[in-house]
């Protein structure tokens, strides 16, 4: 250092006054201001714009990637709980008295279907079926709120942005359209189809939705993060607890029972489906040679339920014990 020229000391000048205080805060970045050749000029520290995101060196960047098949997968979760919600009511309320289950079931998957191609047209870039994404790094990705930085203790950085665009507020547009299309054909079809319910029972199910879904998207606010990486376990768990609570509450014991109602047989692929859903999303079936035949695990519940349910009969177990004594 004593022995640098006067000249290599004059150029190192320039670098030094070039340098910029530092980003603080995990998600505060610098916008890119102008772009002259390789040369960029950055605004201050601060919160990203929409659609951007920090790289390592605290600069916003745009995002320019897409989703990856767990992203997919998450997004197609999402897009599944106000379907299943909405045949799962319509189902409760419908029970036996009415023959239009079947047609507002119908109307449901159109409602939830054309709500998810309008939220991917509407969504960048616009016109297409395809978004561009940032790439989920951790956790607090989803909740970037919560590492607002505060230099002095005193004044805080508000830095809070969407570091997984689009995957945080896709949903909730998604909801929001679900929410407008039930609101606009579901009441004109249950009116004139639903002939068999009383006047209180038929709108029910859709009275049942102005409920799930304030409740759906307070749980993706506050949640999102969580359902994000516990999804696919979360399938797995509900689909058995409920193929299990619904097989014994419909008294299926053997094979047979199963083939006498059609609708039985529906209800067990659909439950089937989301097992399969669920090993898929765990696998992403980045093997395929090793993932592909876990999927042969999917009817095995069902299978050893039907196999042993003869045996766990409450009344046949009431019948042996009363014998006994």
């Amino acid at each position: 250092a004593f022995g640098a020229s006067p000249g290599n000391a004059a150029r190192a000048l320039p670098a030094a006054v070039d340098i910029q205080p530092a980003c603080l805060g995990l998600y505060c970045g610098r916008t890119v201001l102008s772009v002259n050749g390789s040369v960029e000029t950055y605004g201050d520290c601060g919160v990203c714009p929409r659609g951007q995101r920090t790289d390592d060196n605290k600069i916003c960047r745009e995002c320019v990637g897409s989703p990856d098949r767990y992203d997919w997968l998450y997004l197609g979760f999402m897009a599944m709980l106000p379907l299943v919600l909405h045949w799962f009511f319509i189902e409760w309320y419908s029970g036996k008295k009415s023959s239009s289950a079947l047609l507002q079931h119908l109307t449901a998957l159109l409602e939830c279907g054309a709500a998810a191609v309008v939220t991917l047209l509407l969504s960048d870039p616009a016109g297409s079926l395809h978004i561009r994404s940032c790439r989920v790094k951790k956790l607090s990705d989803w909740y970037t709120m919560l590492y607002n930085p505060s230099p002095d203790y005193i004044t805080t950085v508000h830095c809070t942005h969407e570091a997984v665009y689009p995957l945080y507020t896709i949903v909730f547009i998604y909801y929001a359209f679900c929410l407008v299309l039930m609101m606009l054909l579901r009441p004109l079809l249950v009116k004139k189809i639903a002939c068999g319910l009383g006047r209180s029972d038929r709108f029910k199910s859709i009275y049942a939705a102005l409920y799930f879904f304030p409740i759906l998207t307070v749980l993706q606010a506050v949640g999102g993060g969580l359902l994000y990486y516990a999804f696919p376990y979360i399938i797995l768990v509900l689909s058995l607890v409920t193929l299990a609570v619904y097989m014994s509450a419909s008294e299926v014991e053997f094979f047979k029972d199963l083939l006498v109602r059609k609708k039985r047989l529906v209800v067990l692929f659909s439950h089937w489906l989301l097992h399969a859903y669920g090993i898929i999303s765990i696998s992403k079936l980045d093997k395929l040679e090793q993932d592909l035949p876990l999927l042969a695990l999917v009817p095995a519940p069902a299978l050893f339920y039907l196999l042993t349910a003869k045996y766990t009969e409450p009344s046949r177990i009431l019948a042996e014990t009363g014998n006994g004594h």
